[in-house]
């Protein structure tokens, strides 16, 4: 569980979870949960030698940063009831859900699934596993994101629309969660563009922070 980025089988990213960033790109306000699969090869851990957020070789790359809290769970389980969903969270991470917002604007007005998007490798940064113990209050955690030292996001998991309990009970009533498994709970607002040669800073406030620099996608030397 601790080296979740190589033994979990899935990340699982809740989508549109504060009312503010939902507005900031001009969605609805869900009414229910709703979530998206991102490869577990999207990991990025914090202090890989030479690692760094690749950005794709497009003109019209348009790369956006979003910070989130992730919850790592520590046990299998399926309809998990929500009173009993915290006793499955093993730890949590700082994470980045890195966006192609280029394809994705794309795959939304066909009505297509994000998984291109979502998916490059490098678009899951992490810090690694933080225990549940450093963390008491998850409820209530301030989350922010720099780019090039400019304060880009911060917001609470306080603002969450869906809570981290009645996440876990809504994704388990769909499918098994396991071991190593990522819960990426949402992002606040202030989400936006990375360009090659910037660099990003995110951190959950007096608990956890990272920092990544920004690259063009090398291309294959064969």
């Amino acid at each position: 569980m601790k080296r979740f980025w190589e033994t979990g089988k899935k990340i699982v990213a809740i989508g549109r979870n504060y009312a503010s960033h939902a507005k900031e790109l001009g969605n609805d306000v869900p009414t229910e949960p709703f979530f998206f699969l991102k490869p577990t090869s999207s990991y990025l851990l914090k202090g890989t030698v030479n690692g760094a957020i690749e950005i794709p070789n497009s003109a019209e790359a348009d790369v956006h940063h979003e910070v989130e809290l992730g919850i790592v769970i520590s046990k299998k389980g399926r309809d998990i009831h929500e009173k009993n969903a915290m006793d499955f969270v093993g730890g949590y991470t700082l994470a980045l859900d890195m966006t192609s917002r280029d394809l994705q604007n794309k795959a939304k007005a066909k009505g297509l699934p994000w998984s291109v998007a979502k998916g490059y490798d490098t678009y899951c940064p992490v810090s690694g596993f933080i225990p549940k113990e450093k963390i008491p209050n998850p409820f209530d955690v301030e989350l922010w994101c720099s780019v090039d030292g400019e304060m880009k996001q911060k917001g609470s998991t306080k603002d969450m629309i869906f809570k981290i309990p009645f996440l876990i009970q809504y994704v388990s009533s769909i499918m098994t969660l396991e071991e190593g498994d990522l819960i990426l709970t949402g992002t606040p607002q202030g989400v936006g563009p990375v360009k090659p040669g910037q660099t990003i800073k995110a951190g959950i406030t007096g608990v956890e922070d990272m920092e990544f620099k920004v690259i063009k996608r090398p291309l294959p030397n064969y």
